[in-house]
């Protein structure tokens, strides 16, 4: 872990991969005092902090505080119902030589960070799986299809272009502005994905 001073009230947590990003956020939890808000990314967490917040004593709490095993928090815990039916799936599987929708599902998911479009949530588990991007994106990935690059899975929240490996499908709905928060996966956030169909 290597803190940074962000301009005058924040500090920038930086880590070696998004595992430990998930860990440590689940870990800061409780919160401090002198923390407004945090913003987990990839590989980084932002520490927005308050106005009368020091930040060495901010970044001594961020640094002794342990991590957490993101599965173990009392985050919501999200069952979302997918129909294995993707255009990427057998390629995926024989990609990886393992059954993708037992290993999909057998998986509790956390939501690490949210980004790329509202709604987004970039979902880590304990499952080994390194599934390549697309070489060719698509311009056009239908909202709600359920998918996975790299050691992360997502389902997106509405239709955009994206190069992931598309292998099922939900009618759940990730965003909504009638919905408060909008986001139904937030950091922090639990994700079962349950077949169906």
């Amino acid at each position: 872990m290597r803190i940074y001073r962000a301009g005058d009230r924040a500090l920038l947590v930086d880590f070696d991969n998004t595992k430990d990003v998930a860990r440590h956020h689940a870990g800061w939890a409780t919160g401090h005092a002198g923390i407004a808000e945090l913003v987990p990314a990839a590989t980084t967490v932002l520490a927005m902090l308050t106005d009368d917040a020091d930040p060495e004593a901010v970044a001594r709490w961020l640094r002794s505080t342990p991590p957490a095993d993101p599965s173990d928090t009392s985050g919501d815990l999200v069952t979302l119902d997918v129909v294995y039916d993707g255009p990427d799936l057998e390629a995926v599987r024989d990609a990886t030589g393992r059954d993708v929708v037992a290993d999909h599902t057998g998986s509790v998911w956390t939501a690490a960070f949210c980004g790329f479009s509202p709604g987004f949530a970039y979902l880590v588990s304990d499952l080994a799986l390194d599934v390549p991007r697309r070489r060719d994106p698509r311009t056009s990935v239908p909202a709600g299809s359920v998918a996975l690059a790299g050691n992360y899975s997502a389902v997106y929240p509405s239709s955009s272009p994206g190069g992931w490996q598309l292998i099922g499908r939900t009618d759940a709905a990730l965003w909504s502005v009638d919905r408060d928060p909008p986001a139904l996966i937030v950091p922090g956030t639990r994700v079962q994905f349950r077949q169906v169909g």
